[in-house]
């Protein structure tokens, strides 16, 4: 995990989940992004999902569910704490097979927890993340954003409007094996005409 911070001002925190290599599009799409979110006054929290993320295991859902040994939460309380102090959220997550890499669903197993990102009452579930605004940065070979075989992006709004946080917004680099560095154009320059920021 690496941290930027200066003076106090918004935490971003911003998630890698594809394999990183000089050739990636969707890690190129987040440095421009976080360059442009990224005030002086503000912190950067980068966490690598495919650096060492734990599944989840017998003892993970016995501690959650069945006040099993409090430790087997540990490296995951570390995780919902990031979550729980991030005003923004940026999510790299690139195509895999239709959908998002599997550190990435490591990474919302260990963060999505009943009575600690959500909670389930008689109105139905209610989530407990005050993130303001999440952005999903992704690229397809092949794959349109919003089809019916977008299990990424429609995936990912789900998840994130469970835990509460509502104003999602999408950068994509879409059908690159067509497109190739057009379409990575088109998605910086949706990056350039981005409004930043947030009403108070």
């Amino acid at each position: 995990m690496a941290v930027i911070e200066t003076t106090v001002g918004r935490t971003i925190l911003r998630i890698d989940s594809g394999a990183d290599h000089a050739g990636s599009i969707s890690r190129r799409l987040a440095d421009a992004l976080t360059a442009r979110l990224l005030g002086p006054s503000d912190r950067l929290v980068q966490r690598a999902a495919t650096e060492g993320l734990p599944v989840v295991t017998g003892a993970w859902v016995h501690a959650a569910f069945a006040e099993g040994d409090a430790s087997a939460l540990a490296f995951s309380e570390v995780l919902v704490e990031e979550l729980l102090g991030a005003d923004e959220l940026v999510l790299v997550a690139p195509f895999y097979n239709f959908g998002i890499p599997a550190a990435m669903k490591a990474w919302i197993d260990q963060v999505v927890r009943a009575g600690r990102t959500f909670r389930l009452s008689a109105a139905g579930p209610e989530g407990l993340v005050h993130t303001r605004r999440a952005w999903i940065v992704t690229a397809s070979g092949a794959t349109t954003i919003g089809s019916e075989f977008d299990f990424n992006t429609t995936y990912l709004r789900c998840i994130l409007a469970f835990i509460g946080v509502g104003d999602v917004r999408v950068i994509a680099a879409e059908g690159v094996q067509r497109g190739g560095e057009q379409a990575v154009e088109r998605a910086l320059a949706q990056i350039e005409a981005a409004e930043i920021s947030i009403a108070a």
